[in-house]
């Protein structure tokens, strides 16, 4: 409850008191003078309430309990319902805003609360765990969304959902580039949508490959993301892609030694680092070697895809672009936004050539 006035502390305590009362709860009183009241209410069977008191005018009321079934729940609307009624009824018409949030479901079976890139929380519509494996990378979650259908989450980072073509669209050029009879590296990918897409588009050759790409994550996916990823992880060799198991960078390196060139290089590892020290971040350090290894096997005409990150972090993406300026050949870029549905935010994903130089 935000007021429209300071809050007398002692009278909210008074007035609210019988509410928690009637449901047997035994009362704590913490007053502090010139900072409220914490009052904290508990039931016998575990369920306790806090209730906050500041007196310029913020009260707020945190209950806990252990329901697992609607009953329960119903109690708990109920309580603060007249928790409401009787805050109306004090302050009449002086509450400039009642904000009631939804239950957070805590220790159930199925987690339904995933971060965003910007430190936002939120909660997926999450009825299902398909698969929850740890590989020796990392732990790998699919977990299936009423909206968004599966989920492929890696050690609490959402990645893809069947719902996201348009994360696989725009990280490929968003529709404005011909693939035909062209040779094309993806780097990461594990979850097929990026190699499946670009087979259909009658390429020359694909060839997929990642740092410590995970075999888990090929065939979790294969098995649980089919809209996604189609038939081309049933196989790692192809009228026209293979997928390599291997370390991306010694194959990198590899390729740039005995000079093979690609059309496209569509980098689908990582996202721009959070971090705003690139000079101590290992994520930044990998970063920059991968973009200076790729730069060296795109052709002189060819193009760079990968994702940024959220549009909210405009700190991390400005660095990412300065370190574009410091590769070992000069190039530019361009970049566009788009609404990954289960990211449930703004991605920004960039496109980057080698500068034209004057002959």
């Amino acid at each position: 409850f935000c007021l429209n006035l300071a809050a007398d502390c002692n009278a909210v305590l008074k007035a609210l008191q019988p509410i928690f009362q009637e449901q047997g709860m035994t009362e704590t009183v913490h007053n502090w003078e010139d900072h409220g009241y914490l009052v904290t209410y508990i039931k016998k069977n575990g369920s306790f309430a806090n209730l906050r008191i500041h007196p310029h005018g913020l009260v707020l009321v945190d209950l806990q309990s252990y329901n697992d079934h609607m009953k329960g729940r119903e109690e708990v609307d109920q309580l603060l319902n007249k928790v409401e009624e009787r805050m109306k009824e004090l302050f009449h018409g002086n509450i400039k805003r009642v904000k009631r949030l939804p239950a957070i479901l805590r220790g159930g079976v199925i987690d339904r609360y995933w971060p965003t890139a910007d430190g936002r929380l939120v909660e997926y519509d999450i009825d299902e765990v398909v698969y929850d494996e740890d590989s020796p990378f990392q732990n790998i979650k699919i977990l299936h969304s009423k909206q968004f259908g599966n989920i492929l989450i890696l050690s609490g980072d959402v990645n893809l959902a069947e719902s996201d073509l348009a994360y696989t669209q725009a990280i490929m050029g968003s529709g404005k580039e011909d693939y035909t009879g062209k040779e094309v590296l993806i780097l990461g990918g594990g979850d097929g949508g990026i190699l499946y897409e670009i087979v259909k588009l009658k390429p020359k050759m694909v060839t997929m490959v990642a740092s410590n790409i995970d075999q888990m994550v090929i065939d979790g996916c294969r098995k649980h993301m089919r809209k996604t990823c189609g038939d081309v992880l049933d196989n790692l060799k192809g009228e026209c892609y293979q997928v390599l198991i291997e370390d991306c960078i010694p194959v990198l390196k590899r390729y740039a030694k005995e000079g093979r060139m690609f059309d496209y290089v569509i980098n689908d590892l990582t996202a721009v680092p959070i971090s705003t020290s690139p000079e101590e971040d290992s994520t930044w350090e990998f970063l920059r070697l991968i973009l200076d290894l790729s730069m060296k096997v795109l052709k002189q005409d060819g193009k760079y895809f990968t994702q940024g990150n959220c549009i909210n972090l405009t700190d991390a993406l400005t660095l990412y672009e300065e370190q574009l300026s410091r590769l070992y050949c000069p190039v530019e870029f361009s970049k566009e936004t788009v609404c990954v549905p289960s990211y449930m935010e703004l991605w920004v994903f960039y496109t980057i050539w080698k500068k034209q130089t004057d002959i």
